[in-house]
This record gives structure tokens, C-alpha cells and sequence, in this order.
């Protein structure tokens, strides 16, 4: 038979997906909780999209601690991706690398644009041409993601690092550590890498999430004393470890974020 049309509520599902990454169910009832109510249908019109080829359940998620206690997580199938592009969607530019850290690069953009949609504004993850990677003098950074937020006409962009512990505070080695990470963003905030990289008119700041509130500290340290030019666009704030849970990680939307020598500051 031939497949029936996708409702909004779908739609609104699969390009949120497609432009975030991977996303908890709890994530996805929220963004339609303006229209829709009810989580029991809202569960089970995600698993009808599951059965129907539209919506896959990645592996990776079952591969932590108490896995049948999480939500289940969705990504899209390429039958959804397919479709989208035949919609006349662009290609989204999603989080990439090491499927855990992704998914939690992806909730917290999700997160943030759900809080945003809420406060009648909308977040924008697209960009004109350029690539992710920011060149640094002779070396290059490469943030987790690059968004804006529209605040009713007028516009901020945003940088996200996620850190989840994994990278050393300094090494001698040929890898990613969040000394180097500093110095490179502070080489890259010189040359004005907002407008000559990305080509933004609209003001930029760097966002720091954290799932372990010490590294937290400790990074905000090494950027006072060793990337002091970051001091007014680097945000810092730390969300609990484990598995995305909807309500502390909207917070970062509404909460104060840290700043070093400055006030804290929100983003909504």
C-alpha cells in the first residue's frame, strides 16, 4: 500500500533529529508538547515510525549502566533521510566522532532549542560554506557544534565544546587537551575568527558544558590565566553525569552560565 503522509508532530520529529542528532524520547515529546499532550501516544507513534523504517533505535545506547532504565534513543534510518531530501531539506551539519559524545552534543543543542521555541524564539543550526574547524595560526580547532538563537529579529551565535572528561588538562603528545583547546581558541578569538571564519555579523560566545562540576573549575582557571581574551565569550556550566535527563539539561538555557572574571550570563 502506499505509505500515508507524515503528520506535523512526525515531521517536526525527524527534522529535529536530522539537524540535532540522536535523540531521547523524553527530548522529542517535549519539542511537540504544544501540541500534543498525551506521552503514552506520543510513545507509541515513535515506535510506529520504528516499525515503519522511518526511525532507528542505535545500538550504542544499550551500552551503559542500567540501559533499561533510559529512554529509548532515535536516530533516522536512511528511508527518513531520503524523504527529508526529497522535502527539499538541506543536509544538516550533525555532531560527529565517538557515537557518546555526539548524542550529548545533540542533547544539548536540542535542549536549548526546545527552552528556545518556548520563549517564542527559534535556534538555527546551518551555516554558509564554512567549515566547523576553525584555523588557529598554523593549527586548527574544531568545536563540537556552531548554532545561533534568533531572539525575535536579532541574532547570537554560539560555539559548543562538550567535555566529558575524557581529554587530559595538558599533554605532550600529539592529542586533543584542554590547555591547547584554550590556546587555540584564544589564537583563533584574535584573528576574529567569527567574521573572517564563519562570516557572523551577529555577536559570538563560547559555551563550556561539563558533566563533572571539578573540571569545570579547573578549566576555568587555565582560561583566566592562559586565554585571557576569552574572558567576556566563554561560558561555563555543568550538567549531572549519565544519561540526558530533560529537566537539568533545559537549565542550560535559563540558567546563568559562568564566566571567569565577568558575571555570570543566560542565554535566554
Amino acid at each position: 500500500p502506499f505509505p500515508r503522509p507524515f503528520t506535523q508532530r512526525e515531521l517536526r520529529w525527524l527534522r529535529h533529529i536530522a539537524v540535532h542528532g540522536p535523540q531521547s524520547s523524553e527530548f522529542l515529546l517535549e519539542l511537540v508538547s504544544d501540541t500534543h499532550r498525551c506521552r503514552d501516544t506520543g510513545l507509541r507513534t515513535l515506535q510506529n515510525l520504528r516499525e515503519r523504517g522511518y526511525l532507528r533505535l542505535p545500538p550504542q545506547q544499550r551500552q551503559i549502566a542500567k540501559a533499561d532504565f533510559n529512554p529509548y534513543v532515535y536516530d533516522l534510518t536512511p528511508q527518513s533521510e531520503l524523504h527529508l531530501r526529497g522535502l527539499g531539506d538541506q543536509p544538516p551539519v550533525r555532531p560527529t566522532g565517538h557515537w557518546w559524545h555526539s548524542f550529548l552534543t545533540a542533547s544539548v543543542t536540542s535542549a536549548i532549542a526546545i527552552e528556545a521555541i518556548r520563549c517564542g524564539y527559534s535556534c538555527i543550526l546551518a551555516r554558509s560554506g564554512a567549515s566547523l574547524a576553525i584555523l588557529a595560526g598554523n593549527q586548527r580547532v574544531i568545536p563540537d557544534q556552531l548554532f545561533a538563537i534568533n531572539y525575535s529579529g536579532k541574532f547570537r551565535s554560539f560555539v559548543l565544546e562538550v567535555d566529558g572528561g575524557s581529554e587530559p588538562y595538558r599533554s605532550t603528545q600529539a592529542r586533543k587537551s584542554v590547555t591547547e583547546m584554550l590556546r587555540l581558541y584564544s589564537t583563533a578569538k584574535a584573528n576574529n575568527f567569527a567574521k573572517t571564519h564563519y562570516g557572523l555579523k551577529s555577536p559570538l560566545l563560547i559555551l563550556f558544558v561539563f558533566v563533572d562540576p571539578a573540571r569545570m573549575a579547573k578549566t576555568m582557571e587555565l582560561a583566566a590565566s592562559i586565554a585571557p581574551n576569552l574572558a567576556q565569550i566563554a561560558l561555563f556550566q555543568s550538567l549531572p553525569e549519565g544519561f540526558p535527563k530533560l529537566a537539568p539539561w533545559q537549565q542550560l538555557a535559563t540558567n546563568p552560565w559562568l564566566r571567569s572574571i565577568h558575571p555570570p550570563q543566560t542565554i535566554l
